[in-house]
């Protein structure tokens, strides 16, 4: 700082090369002014810019708290004043009070956006100034080496100090500080002999300030390279709030040397710086470098041997030793490239103006590689500073080959591109006279500084991509399944792997696990190779589960998972909340727990355990809430009815009310004795048929407890009526049906309701009886009586015998009509020719009739050529039905047989000889032309009489 102060005027001497990350969420972390300066009304604040043309608000939290909101969109950013105590440099970002210091406090601020934007600090008090910009998520992280600047001044009094603050991201956030030198003592009077480690836990919101004086030579680089560890995402802000660095003469003066570090999984190893606006003869244009790892190495342009090799938490100053390594490359713009064999941390110390050493800068140098961003749209203000204009120049990294645009605009020959010492893969510009709002865009990964001031006014700023080395970060959530993990939104291609396998179609910068393990991203950008991040774990939440069960004595719960495979672990089984209304006891070495209620207790209780399970990494834990209702073993007797039909009714026993609740076992018997012997046990309760009585059934509960309830089988007999039998009528008749009494309802299928039916007719009928809530049916059929059939007529002489079949006898038989009935089926003294014959059963229904012919009775024959009575001729019954006519002699010998061929005539011969003369028997037969076909047959006697 120059040790004389220009009356009221705010003087800023100070430039910051700015990196900006564009990001959803940004971190300030607090810092500690020595200076005994305030700053004025406007003199801190936040600069917000976007490239999107979608307005959206960001709000600002100070201890998880909403402070302000603002509105932004491309082209319209906007500056949010934080408040300043009155005549004090004091705020959420800032104190100067050593009480504030070694203890958790709330101060630091967080913003957050539904889009991402750039946001940078910009803070002063009387003649100085700086630039802090938030790197995002890229900010925040685990570990971290520490980087003030060192101290060449040991004049500057107390003014001077280096710091560092940390702002916690999450509850319960445990903070360990080592590795810095013995010699160091800090502000609060412990030192580095006698605290070699110093631990302090943060919640979310909460920060933590350590700080030592700039005035003490153990405290000039003792804390630089110091290791900052935590177990969860911290941000971290590091330098000197004031210090100098310059290797000249420094004279009085000394400026904020303070910039926002990353985590040691964002680093790199390759680098080119672009000197800002101090003279190179002055000595702080210069770069500072940090080991994170033994035995790095460090090349500094085209050497090809190590400039130096150092250790972790070591550093080199690269112009210490030779203030010779900016290279012109022409037209006054100098840069240098630095390259080392493990990843290191990189800040550079810079002017903002040419011959000025108060006018200082420091800044983290992002790593080169392929994946930095193609654009930076937008910086924000380039040339103000709380209300003040300056001039800037605009200083571009890109890779060689690239066309670069700025503002719609090629940058000129002379602004570049100039190659760079060491490296022919990257280039650089430089643009001054630029205002306002900036776009930079390149075809190939670009980054971008600005290097300004006015007077006695210097700042600066680089635009750099600092998730461009894919790291994953957590975007929400603590453990699957809930937590969000991301990778910077400005790759080409995403791919996402779990365990190393390929999760199908995570393909996105975001994915939210569903379950623990090991996490990775391949990202592609352009003609970059593809790159996989580091692993990310993700572990499991804690799962909550309730269950609820019932009690009715001893209850063993034994720890299971509901979801995980892994097995629970014994020892890991303890009990959170006890029961109010019985004990718990807990069994080491199985895990199980015993519950057992208070003797006489009925109602509600409660036990929750926890227990994890065996997995080897990534263990899985389950909370249990178990909600206990604790019950009477009360069961009762039962009854049930059931219908009988024929001998036995059937009983679903299961449907038999012993118990009021349904988590229990049932087990049937058909007696007593056999529940106690356990044998004879009924294997189908949902079937079994009695005629009544008693069975008896076992309930057990899943509890263990038992008890035997009885059930009284109700048999409801119910019978088919006796006397509704089948009918018999005629076939044109009507009768009656008849159920009798001994119901209590009937339903026929004519839908009559009463016992019986009348004057039905031939068909199927059937009745529903109705008695004691059971039902029969019962089928009844009126037949149609069979008819008698005529079975044969025999007839002999003048004499026909009417033989019958079926029917239902006795019959009436009569001729020639249906006046006169006899009881005899024998008819004599019958003519000869056609007569009918009737017959009917005793149904009397309509008789069945059978027309027949009675033939003429001729009894002899003289077979002797005289033409008189020469032959018996019945041919005229040659129409009728297999007729056949036979003659026979007294022995029964056949002699002739009538045919078709003998026109059924016979001469008295037999083989054409005559035979004697004498009686001869004979039977025509034929069945008569009717439907019946009714057989008759006709049997007599003839006299041949054979004449000489």
């Amino acid at each position: 700082m120059k040790r004389f102060l220009l009356s009221l005027v705010l003087v800023f001497f100070t430039i910051n090369t700015l990196f900006a990350q564009r990001d959803t969420e940004h971190w300030f972390a607090p810092m500690m002014n020595r200076t005994g300066l305030s700053g004025g009304a406007n003199g801190q604040s936040i600069y917000f810019s976007t490239d999107s043309v979608t307005p959206f608000p960001v709000d600002i939290y100070n201890n998880n708290a909403i402070i302000g909101t603002v509105t932004i969109s491309k082209g319209d950013p906007k500056i949010f004043v934080i408040p300043v105590t009155p005549n004090t440099s004091v705020s959420a970002i800032v104190t100067t009070s050593q009480t504030d210091l070694f203890t958790p406090i709330t101060k630091g601020l967080y913003t957050k956006g539904t889009k991402p934007y750039y946001a940078n600090l910009r803070f002063s008090v009387t003649s100085h100034g700086e630039i802090l910009t938030s790197k995002g998520k890229a900010g925040i992280g685990k570990k971290f080496y520490a980087a003030a600047a060192p101290i060449t001044d040991l004049g500057g009094g107390s003014i001077y100090n280096f710091m560092a603050g940390v702002l916690a991201t999450e509850d319960n956030t445990v903070v360990t500080v080592s590795g810095y030198s013995t010699s160091v003592t800090f502000s609060n009077g412990t030192t580095g002999l006698t605290n070699p480690t110093m631990t302090f836990s943060l919640n979310k919101g909460q920060s933590y300030i350590i700080e030592g004086r700039g005035n003490l030579a153990g405290n000039q680089i003792g804390f630089i390279g110091a290791k900052i560890e935590s177990t969860k995402p911290i941000s971290l802000t590091n330098g000197n709030f004031n210090g100098q660095f310059s290797l000249g003469s420094v004279g009085s003066s000394s400026d904020i040397i303070m910039d926002q570090s990353v985590p040691v999984d964002r680093l790199g190893n390759e680098f080119v710086l672009v000197k800002g606006n101090g003279n190179i003869d002055i000595k702080v244009e210069d770069a500072l470098i940090i080991a994170t790892e033994d035995n790095t190495e460090i090349y500094v342009n085209n050497s090809t041997t190590p400039v130096a090799t150092i250790n972790e938490g070591a550093f080199y100053r690269v112009n210490a030793i030779s203030n010779t390594n900016y290279i012109d490359q022409g037209n006054g713009h100098f840069n240098m490239y630095i390259r080392t064999s493990k990843n290191v941390y990189v800040y550079q110390l810079l002017a903002g103006l040419a011959t000025s050493i108060a006018t200082l800068g420091y800044n983290y140098i992002p790593p080169l590689n392929c994946f930095l961003p193609r654009k930076i749209d937008e910086i924000a203000f380039i040339n103000d500073l709380n209300g003040t204009s300056n001039d800037i120049k605009l200083n571009i990294l890109t890779e060689t080959g690239a066309v670069v645009n700025v503002n719609g605009g090629i940058p000129t020959a002379v602004q570049g591109p100039y190659p760079v010492l060491g490296t022919t893969a990257w280039v650089s510009y430089s643009i001054p006279g630029l205002s306002g709002n900036v776009t930079v865009t390149s075809t190939k990964a670009v980054t971008a500084g600005i290097a300004g001031g006015s007077g006695a006014v210097g700042y600066g700023g680089y635009f750099a991509g600092f998730s461009s080395i894919p790291v994953i970060a957590k975007k929400s959530g603590e453990c699957a399944p809930g937590i969000i993990l991301e990778v910077d939104d400005s790759f080409e291609t995403y791919q996402w792997y779990r365990e190393g396998i390929l999760i199908t179609g995570a393909v996105s910068s975001t994915y939210a696990p569903t379950q623990s393990g090991n996490y990775t991203v391949k990202v592609t950008m352009g003609t970059c190779p593809p790159v996989t991040t580091p692993i990310y774990k993700v572990y499991s939440c804690v799962k909550n589960t309730t269950v609820s069960v019932n009690a009715c004595a001893t209850k063993i719960i034994t720890p299971t998972f509901s979801g995980s495979t892994q097995t629970p672990v014994p020892s890991t089984v303890t009990i959170t909340t006890q029961p109010t209304h019985g004990t718990a006891v807990l069994n080491p070495a199985t895990g199980i727990i015993t519950y057992t209620p208070t003797t006489g207790y009925v109602g509600a209780d409660v036990i929750v355990y926890k227990f994890c399970g065996n997995g080897t990494e990534f263990i899985d834990c389950e909370i249990v809430t178990v909600n206990l209702t604790v019950v009477p073993f009360i069961v009762k007797d039962a009854k049930m009815e059931a219908c009988q039909y024929e001998d036995k009714a059937y009983f679903n026993l299961t449907l038999a009310n012993v118990i009021d609740f349904t988590q229990v076992t049932k087990k049937y018997y058909p007696t007593l004795v056999d529940l106690n012997a356990n044998t004879n046990q009924i294997m189908d309760p949902t079937n079994y048929g009695s005629a009544g009585g008693f069975v008896y059934v076992k309930i057990t509960s899943n509890e263990g407890c038992t008890a035997n309830a009885k059930i009284e089988l109700v048999a409801k007999p119910i019978k088919k009526s006796p006397i509704l039998v089948d009918k018999y009528i005629c076939i044109d008749s009507r009768t009656n049906l008849e159920a009798g009494p001994g119901y209590d309802s009937y339903l026929w299928n004519t839908g009559a309701t009463t016992s019986g039916i009348q004057g039905v007719g031939v068909g199927e009928y059937t009745v529903v009886l109705g008695k004691n809530g059971c039902f029969v049916t019962q089928i009844v059929r009126v037949i149609k009586t069979a008819d008698p059939v005529i079975k044969e007529i025999e007839i002999t002489n003048n004499t026909a015998t009417v033989n019958v079949t079926g029917g239902t006898p006795p019959y009436k038989y009569s001729v020639d009509g249906t006046a006169n009935w006899q009881d005899s089926n024998v008819f004599t003294d019958l003519s000869r020719g056609q007569h009918t014959f009737y017959v009917k059963d005793s149904y009397n229904c309509t008789p069945i009739s059978v027309e027949i012919t009675v033939p003429n009775l001729l009894n002899a024959i003289t077979p002797n050529g005289d033409n008189k009575n020469d032959y018996i001729d019945y041919s005229e019954l040659a129409y009728k039905g297999n007729l056949s006519f036979v003659i026979y002699d007294r022995y029964g010998n056949k002699i002739f047989t009538g045919d078709k061929f003998n026109n059924y005539r016979w001469d008295g011969k037999h083989f054409d000889k005559k035979i004697i003369t004498g009686t001869y028997w004979f039977h025509i037969n034929w069945n008569e032309p009717n439907k019946e076909k009714t057989p008759i047959k006709y049997t007599g006697w003839i006299l041949v009489k054979n004449r000489e």
